[in-house]
C-alpha cells in the first residue's frame, strides 16, 4: 500500500530532497575547473524520478536548466530503456535538440539504485569552457559549431569509456579543462545518488513513486489554481529583434487561457535563419515555462508537476523550432527575448506581476580567445549583465540578469585565467526606461588585452537598434553597443581582433520603464540625480513635472 503523507511530513520530506539536489549544486561548484561554472553559476542539477521527470531542482544554477534536464532525460530513456542502466553508468550529450539547446553545455544522466531496482536518475548540466568548433552568432549550420555527442555513455559500469572521449577530447581546445569540468559532473550526480538513497533509507521509503506523485500533485494544483484565477482569452504581444539586416528576428506569442490550463504559441514568428540565433523546441519551451511560473506561481518549488497545464507550440521551421542542422550557438539572442513577448501579452490581465522589458533578454555574452605569452591558449568568457525591466512594485534591478540566472563572478578570477584587464566596470548613467518605476541600469565594461599578440573578441549580443521596451507607458532602455579600440564601433554580432594593449568596451543595455513617468515620485527622481544614475539633462526631458516641483 502506498504511503500517506500529512502536510508537515510532505513539506519536510520535500525541503530534505530539495537539499539533495542543492548539495549536488554545491559539490559540481566545488570541483569544476573553469569560472563559467564556479564564478558564473553556469549549470543546473536535478534529482529526477524513474521515468526522468524533476523531482527536485537545485536552487541555484539556470532555472530554465532545471526543467530541461527532464526533457533532456526522457529523450536519453528512449534510447536506453530502464532494464539496460546499471549501478556506475554514467551518459552524457550535448545534442541541442535533445539537451539545453546548443553544443557548448553538456548534460549528464546517472541512475540511481537503491536495493537493487532502479529509483531514479540524477541529472547535470553545465556549460563547457569550449566544444570545438567557431563560436559566434554568425555561423551557418550545426557542424560549424563544435562537436555534437548524442547520447552515450561516458561511464559504463563504473569504467570510464578511454577511447570515445579521447576522440571527443581531441577536438577541443582545452581537452584538460574540458575532462575536468566533465569529472565534476560525474561527482556531482554522485553525491546526488549518494544522498538520495540516504534519504530513502532514513524516510523509511522503498523509491520515489508515492512521494513524487504527492510533490507533482501539490505544484501541479498550484500551478492549475494560478491559471485558473485569469480570465479566460487569448492574449497576444508581437516583438521585434535585431537579428540579422537580411533576417530580423520577430516573435509572435498567443497565449491561450482555458479552466485551469494554458497554452503558448509562437505562430507566426520568423522562418528559422541560416545564423545561429534558431532555438531548438525544447529550448523554447524551457524559456517558456520559467518566465510564467515567475508570474503565475512564483512561491511553489519548481518541479514537472509546475509545467504540466502549459502547453508550448512553435511550427516547425520557425526560429523557435528549428530543424537539423540549423546553427543555434546564439539561441539565447532569441529564447531570452520569449519573457519579453509573453509578460507583454500579459499586461492586460496581470499589470501588478509583470516586467517591462530587460535589457538582458536577450543577454549580451563576449568571448576573448587567444593565446598567453607562454603560448597556452585560453578562452575567457564575460557574463557582465543589463539592467532588468521595472514592475508596478519598484524600479528594475541594476545589472542583474534575468530570464536566467547567471552572473558575472569575480573580476580577479577572470583576471587569472586570461591576460586580461579589467578598466572599468561600472553603471551606465541615463540607461534604464523611464517611468513611474525606473528600469534598471545597464552597465559599462572596459577589457584591455595585457598578451603580446593579438587575440580575438567574440560578441553575441542584441538589443542594438531595438531596446527593452517600457509596459503600460514607461518608456524603452537604453540601446546596447560595443567598440573596439582602433576599430571604433562594431556589432553586436561579430567577431574582431583586440591588439596588445588594445581595449575593448561594451554598453550594456538598460531595462524598459514601468507606467506613466510622469506619476514618478519627485524624491525618487532627485535620489537618482543624486546618486548618478540619471542626469540632470534626461531628468528634465523623462520627469519635467518632477524637475519643476524641485524647482
Amino acid at each position: 500500500m502506498a504511503p500517506e503523507f500529512d502536510p508537515v511530513t510532505l513539506e519536510i520530506l520535500w525541503s530534505r530532497l530539495i537539499a539533495v539536489a542543492d548539495e549536488s549544486a554545491t559539490t559540481l561548484l566545488r570541483t569544476a575547473f573553469t569560472p563559467i561554472i564556479r564564478e558564473s553559476n553556469d549549470f543546473a542539477t536535478c534529482l529526477m524520478t524513474v521515468d526522468g521527470e524533476t523531482l527536485a531542482e537545485c536552487s541555484g544554477g539556470i532555472p530554465a536548466f532545471a526543467g530541461l534536464l527532464g526533457r533532456a532525460a526522457q529523450h536519453v530513456l528512449r534510447k536506453f530503456p530502464h532494464e539496460v542502466w546499471r549501478e556506475g553508468d554514467c551518459v552524457f550529450t550535448n545534442d541541442p535538440w535533445i539537451a539545453t539547446g546548443h553544443l557548448p553545455d553538456v548534460a549528464m544522466i546517472a541512475p540511481i539504485f537503491f536495493k537493487g531496482r532502479l529509483v531514479g536518475f540524477s541529472g547535470t548540466v553545465a556549460h563547457t569552457p569550449d566544444i570545438g568548433g567557431r563560436q559566434g552568432a554568425d555561423n551557418r549550420e550545426l557542424f560549424e559549431e563544435g562537436v555534437c555527442i548524442p547520447p552515450l555513455h561516458l561511464y559504463r559500469g563504473g569504467e570510464r569509456c578511454e577511447e570515445m572521449l579521447e576522440l571527443f577530447l581531441q577536438n577541443v581546445r582545452q581537452p584538460e579543462l574540458l575532462l575536468g569540468d566533465l569529472e565534476a559532473q560525474v561527482t556531482a550526480n554522485a553525491v546526488c545518488r549518494r544522498r538520495a538513497t540516504a534519504f530513502l533509507e532514513e524516510a523509511a521509503l522503498d523509491d520515489f513513486e508515492a512521494l513524487a506523485r504527492a510533490i507533482h500533485g501539490m505544484s501541479e494544483r498550484a500551478m492549475r489554481s494560478a491559471i485558473a484565477a485569469l480570465p479566460d482569452g487569448e492574449y497576444r504581444s508581437e516583438i521585434e529583434l535585431d537579428g540579422f539586416p537580411d533576417h530580423p528576428t520577430r516573435i509572435c506569442c498567443t497565449i491561450t487561457v482555458a479552466g485551469d490550463e494554458m497554452t503558448v504559441d509562437y505562430a507566426g514568428s520568423s522562418k528559422q535563419n541560416a545564423r545561429a540565433t534558431n532555438c531548438t523546441l525544447n529550448y523554447t519551451h524551457a524559456y517558456s515555462i520559467y518566465p510564467l511560473k515567475c508570474v503565475l506561481d512564483p512561491d511553489t518549488r519548481r518541479n514537472e508537476g509546475s509545467y504540466r497545464p502549459i502547453r508550448v507550440t512553435a511550427p516547425e521551421g520557425t526560429v523557435l523550432n528549428a530543424a537539423r542542422p540549423a546553427a543555434v550557438n546564439a539561441r539565447h539572442l532569441s529564447g531570452h527575448a520569449l519573457s519579453c513577448a509573453l509578460y507583454q501579452a500579459l499586461a492586460e490581465i496581470l499589470p501588478d506581476r509583470v516586467l517591462a522589458d530587460s535589457g538582458g533578454a536577450p543577454a549580451l555574452r563576449a568571448g576573448i580567445v587567444g593565446r598567453s605569452d607562454a603560448g597556452d591558449p585560453f578562452t575567457m568568457i564575460l557574463f557582465a549583465s543589463a539592467g532588468m525591466g521595472a514592475s508596478a512594485h519598484g524600479d528594475g534591478l541594476s545589472t542583474t540578469a534575468f530570464p536566467t540566472n547567471s552572473g558575472a563572478g569575480s573580476l580577479e578570477v577572470l583576471e587569472a585565467s586570461a591576460p586580461v584587464l579589467f578598466k572599468r566596470k561600472q553603471l551606465r548613467t541615463d540607461s534604464g526606461g523611464a517611468g513611474k518605476y525606473r528600469g534598471g541600469l545597464g552597465q559599462v565594461c572596459e577589457i584591455e588585452n595585457l598578451a603580446s599578440q593579438t587575440v580575438h573578441v567574440t560578441i553575441i549580443g542584441e538589443r542594438e537598434q531595438h531596446p527593452a521596451r517600457g509596459v503600460l507607458g514607461g518608456l524603452p532602455g537604453a540601446y546596447a553597443s560595443a567598440s573596439v579600440e582602433g576599430l571604433g564601433t562594431v556589432s553586436l554580432k561579430s567577431r574582431s581582433p583586440l591588439k596588445p594593449g588594445a581595449s575593448v568596451t561594451f554598453h550594456f543595455a538598460g531595462g524598459g520603464g514601468f507606467g506613466d513617468p510622469a506619476e514618478r515620485d519627485p524624491d525618487a527622481v532627485a535620489t537618482d540625480l543624486r546618486l548618478g544614475l540619471i542626469s540632470a539633462d534626461d531628468a528634465r526631458r523623462d520627469y519635467p513635472q518632477a524637475m519643476g516641483a524641485r524647482a
